[in-house]
């Protein structure tokens, strides 16, 4: 009796367990039953590549050559190579164009495409972009599949997903699972991070690889996972396709991705500081300041401006704003929504070329060629209120660092020529007017002292 009870118990467990799985299950897709995910997979399958890289690892040691006591000069050592695995996504069948992570074919000599019914090809590089992570392959072949491009920006949490790729040399395995987040930032993976995150199970081979929706639209490139030990645990990040496609389109056009600058810095917007500038209902970047002779200065932004939309796409975070230009190339024309006092403005610039402002920076003086400015203003202990010039980043080759004492990263400059300064406008109008030598008094860890910039 006792047995059977459990019998039973453990039966109705299973049905319950059942139940609950199908109730988690998409019920029906375009008013069709949906059962399975095969019939979608059979048609995207032929779309997903494995990729496998191959080439030389890069000495450890400069020295070529090492010395034994006692046995005299080694023979330089024969370079050590390397074989990394990878997905890809076939975007173009017509000229054989595949999608990947620039990070799995990063420095390969040989990179071997293997398609669903087995053909091996060996692929040309086009383009690699290591700011997105994106890179793009080219093979020469007939009969390809290629996947259609969905709409990233439509994602929303809880959408159901399928990771595909090539895990530990499982050709074209598939997970499912949810997206769990969106425009995840700040996570150290990447230079320009949107990451959509989901809980479909990715794993090393894994990158590069198609994370779809349900009709089998192309919605992510499959690129990282957060994990202790090196396995799944639910926690996997893919490039928004609209990112991946337009670092595409520069790579298949330029063979490589020119960014720009705009020459504004921002913050994310918390509650609290929506709650000091009086917004609400805002999302967006606060700017906190603004570099002189550049795009940003030239069309009147200012520090305390909220961007709301790039585009007219929306801005929620810094990274955002970050994101958004990361995206455009030197001259492309951008258009800029802001909240200003309680206005809406919106202003129009053009993409700069950082080497060109770092030029009319120069141009102006010489002297504070290779440094990195911005205002300073900030109240320290037995100083009172302290305005002046702070030093972001100092060039090693620059009159700066090799001054006596020499200037570095973090030092404050608040007088020029024994001129109190109070921020960049006034450092230039005292730098233009004596281009050989500057005195400076600088601050630097509560104390100042003299220095002549010449």
């Amino acid at each position: 009796m006792r047995l059977l009870s459990r019998l039973t118990s453990m039966l109705l467990m299973l049905i319950l367990s059942q139940l609950t799985i199908a109730n988690h299950l998409p019920q029906s897709l375009d008013g069709k039953a949906m059962p399975s995910l095969a019939p979608m997979l059979t048609k995207v399958l032929p779309a997903i590549v494995n990729i496998v890289a191959q080439g030389d690892l890069p000495p450890q040691h400069p020295q070529l050559h090492q010395t034994h006591p006692q046995r005299g000069p080694e023979p330089p050592k024969a370079a050590e190579k390397f074989m990394s695995a990878g997905s890809g996504v076939i975007l173009d069948t017509k000229k054989g164009y595949i999608i990947t992570n620039a990070h799995v074919v990063h420095d390969a000599k040989l990179i071997t495409v293997t398609l669903n019914d087995g053909r091996r090809f060996i692929a040309k590089l086009i383009g690699s972009d290591t700011g997105s992570d994106i890179a793009v392959l080219q093979i020469q072949a007939h009969h390809l599949h290629a996947l259609n491009l969905g709409n990233s920006a439509h994602l929303q949490v809880g959408d159901f997903v399928v990771a595909i790729g090539n895990p530990f040399g499982l050709n074209h395995s598939v997970t499912s699972g949810i997206v769990s987040g969106l425009q995840r930032a700040n996570l150290g993976i990447e230079g320009f991070e949107n990451f959509i995150q989901t809980d479909a199970a990715i794993n090393s081979g894994n990158s590069g690889g198609a994370l779809v929706d349900l009709s089998g639209n192309l919605v992510g490139i499959n690129t990282a996972i957060l994990t202790p030990d090196g396995g799944s645990v639910g926690i996997g990040f893919a490039i928004p396709v609209n990112m991946a496609h337009s670092v595409m389109t520069q790579l298949i056009k330029y063979g490589h991705v020119n960014r720009g600058m705009l020459g504004v810095m921002v913050q994310n917007l918390t509650p609290a500081l929506a709650d000091a500038f009086k917004l609400s209902n805002i999302k967006g970047a606060l700017v906190t300041d603004i570099s002189p002779d550049t795009p940003a200065a030239k069309a009147d932004l200012q520090a305390g401006d909220i961007i709301t939309a790039v585009d007219n796409d929306t801005i929620e975070t810094a990274s955002g704003v970050r994101n958004a230009i990361g995206l455009h190339r030197i001259g492309d024309k951008l258009s800029i929504t802001i909240h200003r006092k309680g206005k809406v403005k919106h202003v129009t610039l053009h993409v700069a070329d950082p080497h060109e402002v770092t030029k009319l920076i120069e141009k102006h003086n010489h002297l504070f060629a290779g440094m990195d400015l911005r205002n300073f203003k900030s109240q320290i202990s037995g100083h009172g209120i302290i305005t002046g010039v702070q030093i972001l980043n100092i060039n090693e080759n620059s009159p700066a660092w090799h001054s006596q004492p020499s200037l570095r990263p973090g030092d404050v400059i608040i007088e020029v020529n024994h001129q109190p300064i109070a921020d960049l406008q006034a450092l230039d109008d005292i730098a233009r007017k004596h281009t050989k030598s500057l005195l400076l008094r600088v601050l630097r860890a509560g104390g100042s002292f003299y220095m002549v910039l010449e």
